[in-house]
């Protein structure tokens, strides 16, 4: 069993070894890193997507902006769009899962506003028809994949495609990307 555990271990430090040698994919996080910066000084706000443990993912690097990551500073307006249970059920029951996201999009979401998708196939529909009407509404798109990028690839201002095709793995990197953004943001964003 010990044997297992480093296997699987050697595997997500491979993955990581993958995006700290892609030099594409390490200038997306920091154009994005950017973006969100120049969105919370033009007051606008980002919004996070996903679907099972990756809207886990998507709620936690959500509160990191509206909570803290290194610093005490104020919040910044940062939010996972699937934390209001009453709402996701409603709409899920009266129109469709696949709408969930896009209706919340076209009601509160600005010009100028992030919305960043977490998705390891690319594929989720849900977070597809967010991304179309974000787009409608002026709104950038970062779409955190897996290697293919799926259907988010073409949707996606950013694509943030982890080097594998491993679901866990590919959860591991979008953490360890989102906290590598947190921390530029938090950096840049309240530098004296």
């Amino acid at each position: 069993m010990q044997q297992k555990i480093k296997n699987i271990i050697s595997e997500s430090v491979a993955v990581k070894n993958k995006v700290l040698a892609d030099e594409t994919l390490l200038k997306t996080v920091e154009a994005v890193s950017k973006t969100i910066v120049d969105a919370f000084k033009n007051g606008n706000r980002i919004y996070f997507c996903g679907n099972g443990g990756s809207a886990a993912d998507a709620q936690h690097l959500a509160a990191e902006f509206s909570g803290r990551f290194y610093t005490d500073r104020d919040a910044l307006p940062a939010e996972a769009l699937h934390c209001n249970t009453s709402y996701l059920t409603a709409v899920a029951n009266d129109y469709s899962y696949d709408v969930i996201y896009a209706r919340l999009i076209k009601g509160i979401a600005h010009k100028g506003d992030v919305l960043i998708g977490l998705s390891t196939s690319g594929n989720s529909g849900n977070i597809l028809k967010a991304f179309e009407v974000a787009k409608e509404k002026g709104v950038i798109t970062v779409g955190f994949t897996g290697e293919s990028g799926g259907k988010m690839k073409a949707v996606s201002n950013y694509l943030v495609n982890v080097p594998s095709t491993d679901t866990p793995r590919i959860q591991e990197s979008h953490i360890l990307l989102g906290h590598i953004i947190c921390q530029l943001v938090e950096e840049e964003y309240f530098k004296p």
